[in-house]
C-alpha cells in the first residue's frame, strides 16, 4: 500500500505525523466541553430562570438520555453509508450540536411551564443528537487510521487526552455560568473543524455496496464473537467506573466532610487521567493492548481497595487516591476504543461497519451511567445511606457501595478480560 492512497488519504500502516494527529485529536475538546455542562449545568439553570420544577427537569433529561443511546446504533448504521467519508456527517452534525447547545441556554422570557418544558426537551435533543452523531462519525474516522495495536492505542490516547482536557476546562468554567462556557465551546469547536477539513488524516474511500436495512446493520457487529466479548468485559467494567463517579460527591462530602474540597479533587482525578494518556500509549506498544488494559484495571482495583479505609480529613490521602484513580481512568479511555478497532479489523468490517460498532459501543456506554445509578443508589438506600448522614453504619454503606462494589465489578471485568486475551476471543 502507498503511503497516500486516494485523495490525500493516509494509509493506516504509516504511522500518523504529530500535526497530523492532532488536527484530527482537537474536536475530542469542543464535544466533551459540551457533554459536562448538559448535565450539570441545566437543571439548576432551568430552574432558576424559567421556574420549571425539579422533576419535570429529572423527567426531560432522563427521557432524552434514553432516547438518545436507543438511537445511537441507528446513526451509527447511518454513518457507515459514508463509506469512510466520515467529514460528512461530522459536518452535519456539528451545526445542529451548536445550535442546540445555544438554543438550550438561551429560552425566551417569561415562558409557561409548558414551554419552557418543550423549549427543552426539542433543544436538548437536538444537542444530545448532534452530539451523538458527531461522535459516532469521530470514533468511527478513528478506528480507520491505524492497522497495528501500537498505532491504535496512539490515536485514542490523543483524542481522548483532549477529551479529557474538554472536561476539564468545563469544569473550571461551570463556576462563571453558560455564556463564558457558550463561548469557549463555539470557538473550540470552530477552531477544531477548520482542523478536520485543513489538515486531519483521511483514510481510503470503499466501494460502495448493497445497502442493507439498518436493523441488518446493526446485527453485523453482534455477529461477532470478539465484539460481543469485548462489549461485556466493557459493560462490566464501565459500570465499575461509573459507581464511583456516581459516589464521589456524596463520598467526599459525608464520609471525608471535605465538600469545599471536591472541586480540587475532581480536577486532580482528571488532569491525572490526561496526564497519564502518553504512559498508557507507550506501554500498549511495549506489552500489548490486553496486558496494558489489565494493569490499568489492577491498579484501580489496588486504590479503591485503598480508598475504603480513607475517613474524615484525610485530604492527602484522598488526593492520592483520586490521583491514582484518575491514572486509571486513562487506561479505561484509551485502551478499549483500541481494542475495538482492533476487532474490527480483524473481523473484516473495516470501512464497512465501524459506525455500527460505535453506536452499539456508545449505546451500551451510556446504559452503563444508568445502570450504575440504579446498581448503587438502591444498594445504598437498602444499608442505611442517606445524604448527610454522619452515624457510622451509613457511612460504612457509602464507603462499600463507593470502594468495594467497585472492585468487585472491575475484578469481574479483569476475569473476563484474561479469559479472552487468553483464549484470542477479543
Amino acid at each position: 500500500m502507498t503511503a497516500l492512497v486516494a485523495d490525500g488519504a493516509r494509509a493506516p500502516d504509516r504511522a500518523l505525523p504529530a500535526p497530523d494527529l492532532l488536527a484530527y485529536s482537537l474536536f475530542a475538546l469542543p464535544l466533551t466541553m459540551m457533554a459536562l455542562p448538559v448535565y450539570v449545568l441545566v437543571p439548576p439553570f432551568y430552574a432558576t430562570t424559567t421556574g420549571l420544577a425539579l422533576s419535570t427537569i429529572g423527567a426531560v433529561l432522563l427521557a432524552t438520555r434514553v432516547l438518545d443511546a436507543f438511537v445511537d446504533p441507528l446513526l451509527g448504521a447511518w454513518v457507515d453509508r459514508s463509506r469512510g467519508v466520515y467529514l460528512r456527517p461530522l459536518l452535519i452534525a456539528a451545526p445542529v450540536l451548536a445550535a442546540g447547545y445555544v438554543l438550550l441556554f438561551s429560552p425566551l422570557e417569561d415562558m409557561a411551564p409548558a414551554g419552557a418544558a418543550a423549549w427543552l426537551t426539542l433543544t436538548l435533543i437536538a444537542a444530545t443528537l448532534g452530539y451523538s452523531l458527531a461522535t459516532i462519525a469521530y470514533q468511527a474516522w478513528g478506528a480507520r487510521l491505524a492497522d497495528s495495536d501500537s498505532g491504535r492505542a496512539r490515536v485514542t490516547a490523543w483524542r481522548e487526552g483532549f477529551g479529557l482536557v474538554g472536561v476539564i476546562l468545563a469544569s473550571l468554567l461551570s463556576t462563571w455560568g453558560p455564556n463564558a462556557l457558550i463561548a469557549l465551546f463555539l470557538g473550540t469547536l470552530a477552531i477544531a473543524l477548520v482542523a478536520l477539513v485543513k489538515r486531519a488524516p483521511r483514510v481510503p474511500v470503499v466501494a460502495e455496496s448493497a445497502r442493507v436495512s439498518p436493523w441488518r446493520a446493526i446485527m453485523a457487529p453482534l455477529s461477532e464473537r470478539g465484539f460481543r466479548w469485548l462489549l461485556a468485559i466493557f459493560v462490566a467494567n464501565g459500570i465499575a467506573a461509573a459507581v464511583p463517579a456516581s459516589l464521589v460527591l456524596f463520598f467526599v462530602a459525608d464520609r471525608l466532610q471535605m465538600e469545599h474540597q471536591s472541586g480540587v479533587l475532581l480536577a486532580l482525578y482528571f488532569v491525572a487521567a490526561a496526564c497519564s494518556m502518553p504512559m498508557w500509549a507507550r506501554l500498549a506498544h511495549r506489552w500489548g493492548l490486553h496486558a496494558t488494559w489489565l494493569a490499568g484495571m489492577a491498579l484501580a482495583i489496588g486504590t479503591f481497595a485503598w480508598a475504603y479505609a480513607v475517613g474524615p480529613g484525610d485530604f492527602v490521602a484522598f488526593a492520592l487516591v483520586c490521583t491514582l484513580s484518575g491514572i486509571g481512568l486513562g487506561a479505561d479511555l484509551a485502551l478499549p476504543p483500541a481494542l475495538l478497532a482492533r476487532v474490527i479489523g480483524r473481523s473484516g468490517h473495516s470501512g464497512a461497519h465501524e459506525g455500527a460498532y460505535f453506536g452499539l459501543w456508545n449505546f451500551a456506554n451510556k446504559m452503563n451511567l444508568a445502570l450504575a445509578a440504579g446498581l448503587a443508589l438502591p444498594v445504598l438506600e437498602a444499608l442505611g445511606y442517606a445524604p448527610g448522614a454522619r452515624d457510622a453504619t451509613a457511612l460504612d454503606a457509602l464507603a462499600f457501595a463507593y470502594a468495594v462494589l467497585p472492585c468487585l465489578l472491575k475484578l469481574a471485568a479483569a476475569a473476563l478480560l484474561l479469559v479472552a486475551w487468553r483464549g484470542q476471543r477479543c
